[in-house]
């Protein structure tokens, strides 16, 4: 199967078709020598070990001369099919599973911008949104499929830059939310009125926490969560996404996991809840059920009685996935659950800086900063190598001043996560340092570039949550430096 739609999409059709596999030609935001495309398996998520490795050694093994008779005869266009508009359809009705409750979403739609930035995200999330009654305004110069990206320096949505034409239509049409998908709308950008009437671009370890804490509360207030059942309901993020979502999920008695960076990850955790529920349901029932054909609340049931129940899957660079018929992050399911997020804040009269600042009040104050250092080139490519086993073969003991109090290194073996599973090994080192600050360190998996990520976290029910504030970020920045002067002199060694 192959399609041209948003990647989520044939996600969700290849699963609802049965098919073996998918492909999707994708833009994305990466520099245009770095598209491509990308693979789904059977289970509608993308590969994972041992399949991925299999399938690069199947392609290493293709000869050319072998390959021509068959791209000549046009054999290749026999074995894929093409998503049809009735694709179209299942997949927009599928995504009515990212409300929790529409009825306020019905009385309290926000006004809102859309802005595709020239990719794939109008199809699906505009009208998916105005069929829930979000009065909606599209950035029109941007709703134009345009592989050059006219009108942007980068189509990211976690460029501030990507959203000024969405903002600038909001102060118009005076909307109170602003959002923007990436050309493959896989990923969400959000931009929200403050009270003081400026627009201000949320982070993606924000938008994760206010929609991990929303949906929560929801599913509590509709007596779903329990006493009872709440540790088998789940966060799942990233390790090097905020510590703060681990602190909701504790807050509602579930649970919190994490995984290597990338949805392949979370994707198949999904798919081990999923089967875990079968199985189970199989042995002590004697009962054979497909839970995609069961509705969200009846799967949520099922799960929570036999496995677990994956509330939302986020990952700090935007992506986010709100149900679990789709396996893989999915801006048009999150933005629907965005909306019904700002839709609740709205009733209540709030903004989602006010929302996040009571969240920082319960667990103490967060603050998380994303560093990067590009390295272009094939060169390049050997300094960032070189750079990130500098971190294991001369280790730091101090960062700013800070003690280094324990380091986890995921090239070794024998890591688990939260449910006891093994983890893969990766490219990458956590470290943890006094006074709840840590750091982490991968070379980035789609750019040229090594990256760090930085986390500092206050005290809890601070009483001065500005002072904690300050305390923090300023920690957090003295960190800052300090990473790039050391890799600077780490890098001039080793070329030295």
């Amino acid at each position: 199967m192959m399609g041209l739609d948003p990647p989520p999409q044939l996600s969700f059709t290849v699963r609802n078709r049965y098919a073996h596999a998918g492909v999707v030609i994708t833009a994305s935001h990466n520099p245009s020598h770095d598209n491509g495309f990308k693979a789904y398996f059977g289970d509608g998520a993308q590969l994972v070990p041992p399949h991925a490795e299999k399938v690069v050694e199947k392609y290493n093994n293709i000869k050319l001369k072998d390959l021509l008779p068959w791209l000549v005869k046009g054999n290749f266009r026999k074995n894929w099919i093409e998503l049809l508009t009735c694709d179209d359809l299942s997949y927009r009705a599928a995504l009515e599973d990212s409300v929790l409750d529409p009825e306020i979403l019905r009385v309290s739609a926000p006004k809102m911008v859309f802005t595709p930035i020239h990719g794939t995200g109008s199809i699906s999330a505009i009208p998916a949104l105005r069929d829930h009654g979000v009065e909606v305004a599209v950035v029109e110069e941007q709703n134009k499929h345009d592989p050059n990206f006219s009108t942007v320096d980068s189509p990211n949505p976690e460029n501030p830059e990507s959203l000024k034409r969405g903002i600038s239509v909001a102060r118009k049409t005076k909307s109170s939310l602003v959002m923007a998908s990436d050309p493959d709308c896989d990923r969400i950008g959000v931009a929200a009125r403050s009270k003081g009437g400026e627009y201000i671009c949320l982070s993606g370890n924000q938008v994760a926490c206010i929609l991990a804490e929303y949906r929560l509360s929801a599913l509590r207030k509709k007596q779903i969560i329990k006493e009872e059942n709440s540790k088998k309901f789940a966060i799942l993020k990233t390790f090097v996404t905020t510590p703060l979502l681990s602190s909701i999920a504790e807050g509602y008695g579930g649970r919190c996991v994490n995984t290597l960076t990338g949805f392949k990850w979370m994707a198949e955790k999904l798919a081990k809840y999923e089967q875990d529920a079968i199985i189970e349901i199989k042995e002590k029932e004697g009962l054979s059920l497909d839970l995609d054909g069961s509705d969200l609340f009846t799967r949520i049931d099922i799960l929570t009685r036999y496995s677990t129940s994956v509330v939302l899957a986020a990952e700090e660079s935007y992506g986010y996935l709100p149900l679990d018929i789709v396996r893989d992050k999915d801006g048009n399911a999150a933005a629907l659950a965005i909306a019904e997020l700002f839709a609740f804040l709205e009733s209540n009269g709030t903004t989602p800086f006010e929302y996040m600042d009571g969240l920082y009040e319960k667990y103490g104050y967060h603050c998380e900063r994303t560093e990067s250092i590009y390295f272009d080139g094939a060169e390049g490519s050997n300094t960032i190598k070189r750079l990130a086993s500098s971190y294991r073969n001369n280790p730091m003991e101090k960062i700013a001043e800070l003690k280094v109090t324990k380091t986890k290194d995921f090239l070794e073996s024998g890591l688990v996560d939260e449910d006891e599973d093994s983890l893969p090994s990766e490219n990458f080192v956590y470290l943890e340092l006094e006074d709840r600050f840590s750091v982490a360190i991968r070379p980035s998996g789609t750019e040229p570039k090594i990256k760090f990520y930085l986390f500092g976290i206050g005290e809890k029910s601070c009483s001065d949550l500005r002072k904690s504030k300050k305390f923090v970020d300023s920690k957090i920045e003295k960190i800052r430096k300090w990473l790039l002067e050391d890799a600077k002199l780490r890098v001039g060694k080793e070329r030295g």
